[in-house]
């Protein structure tokens, strides 16, 4: 079992035993290829919670009604990629066992693999619907083949063609882009086509991962590679909830806040608010009602 996170996210205080949804963080930005800080988001988005309500008025819920429980973050070795996803995967292993929905806290964007390769083992049809502005899609990275720039190669790998679904996309080699034309399916620069592709998956375990700098760097400038031309954080949340309520989500994640680069520190509110829906849109039971 789990233990609970000391200053665990607003209103995710209930025990691992009742809880469907674990949450937990992953300090790592070992691979950032510009800007590094991403290490420090979980712990600043915990606190950041706090000048927030538990209750959400676009879904007239409340996270004080939810069974969520908050695992802190697991100790990473921010030298080694391999040894820091051997550890992600070890967490997310138990709670896939224990028959309970992770939601991970980034870090850079290759934590996402440490949950998915678990994820594959038990749902080997799994699909992933992808939020970002860069492809991720490269063979290596100034040779390193476990990189924030490779993670979605590295997952394409394990699920293969036809399987990984990407919006938002706006940057990235052509050689990327080209690529995903036979494996993937790009959909640049917005979230054109995502209810075709909800309503596609039905009943499909589904993995979701969402790299913050999808959003605009005027909404969402604390992350280590901005990119103009994003969505806007109405936007992302209502394509989150898309997701969220017509898929069959087995996980997800949130990844790339840099907090440091936003002294206003209004990029971890936004990431915080996201958060929030996010859980709430999540299948839940009501605690002590489990």
């Amino acid at each position: 079992m789990l233990n609970s996170s000391l200053t665990g996210f607003m209103g995710c205080n209930a025990s691992y035993e009742e809880a469907e949804i674990v949450l937990f963080g992953a300090p790592f930005d070992s691979t950032a290829s510009f800007r590094p800080g991403t290490r420090f988001a979980s712990r600043a988005m915990r606190e950041a919670s706090f000048g927030l309500e538990t209750y959400s008025p676009y879904l007239d819920a409340d996270l004080e009604d939810r069974a969520v429980f908050d695992a802190g973050d697991p100790e990473l070795c921010i030298g080694d990629s391999a040894l820091a996803l051997g550890e992600i995967g070890r967490v997310s292993r138990q709670i896939f066992s224990d028959g309970k929905l992770p939601v991970l806290l980034g870090g850079e964007h290759l934590v996402t693999l440490g949950v998915v390769r678990e994820a594959v083992k038990k749902y080997a049809d799994l699909h992933i619907i992808h939020f970002d502005a860069h492809t991720d899609l490269r063979e290596d990275y100034l040779g390193a083949r476990l990189s924030h720039a490779t993670v979605l190669r590295r997952c394409w790998e394990l699920l293969g063609d036809g399987r990984i679904h990407q919006f938002g996309i706006r940057s990235g080699l052509k050689a990327e882009f080209e690529w995903s034309k036979d494996h993937t399916f790009l959909h640049r620069f917005g979230f054109e086509g995502l209810e075709q592709t909800v309503r596609s998956l039905s009943g499909q375990p589904v993995y979701l991962t969402v790299d913050l700098d999808v959003m605009d760097p005027s909404v969402f400038p604390g992350t280590g590679t901005p990119e103009p031309g994003g969505v806007t954080f109405l936007e992302l949340m209502t394509a989150v909830r898309t997701v969220a309520q017509g898929c069959n989500l087995i996980g997800a994640d949130l990844v790339e806040l840099s907090p440091a680069l936003d002294q206003s520190g209004v990029s971890t509110i936004v990431a915080c608010k996201l958060l929030r829906e996010l859980l709430l849109e999540l299948p839940h039971q009501k605690k002590n009602n489990i």
